[in-house]
């Protein structure tokens, strides 16, 4: 084989080898998880939990990797504040079961926010995440409080203005 081309097969062998990308995927290592605080006092409720949703599955972030829990640790505070529109505290139902035959158990939203007034969200962030064990994985990174006191102060959370993503 002649030098030049030998050279020249380096030459290309190189180029090739630095323009090529590689799709970088998240793992427990390489995930940075930060601690985030979301005041909802007077927003409508299914935009606040889609938006609590996505930062706790970390869609904000540019290492975004669907199997891997690379989301935020969310402080949510007066979630007890929260509004619905329309006849909505009357006429949303929530419905569980206990187990029993006979056992289905209905609410609205009015009689659930009184026996616990942060069950709205927690209920609402929840239907938007995975069903499965990712997802269940993800909701223990959720603390709700129904007002504008909190427990992680340890943690320095940063607040974000959740109306930059309405």
């Amino acid at each position: 084989m002649h030098p030049v081309e030998t050279i020249f097969r380096w030459i290309k062998l190189f180029i090739v080898n630095t323009l090529s990308y590689k799709t970088i995927s998240a793992n427990e290592n390489t995930v940075k998880k930060e601690w985030v605080v979301l005041d909802v006092k007077g927003l409508p409720l299914g935009r606040v939990s889609g938006i609590i949703a996505k930062f706790l599955r970390g869609k904000y972030k540019t290492n975004y990797t669907p199997h891997v829990d690379c989301g935020d640790n969310v402080v949510v505070i007066n979630a007890a504040h929260i509004t619905l529109s329309g006849n909505k505290w009357e006429q949303k139902e929530y419905v569980r079961h206990t187990g029993y035959p006979g056992g289905q158990r209905f609410l609205n939203a009015t009689q659930l926010h009184n026996k616990k007034n942060t069950r709205l969200v927690e209920n609402a962030v929840r239907g938007m995440l995975p069903k499965n064990k990712l997802g269940a994985e993800l909701f223990r990174n959720l603390r709700l409080y129904s007002d504008s006191e909190h427990q992680q102060e340890g943690q320095n959370p940063k607040t974000i203005n959740i109306n930059e993503f309405l």
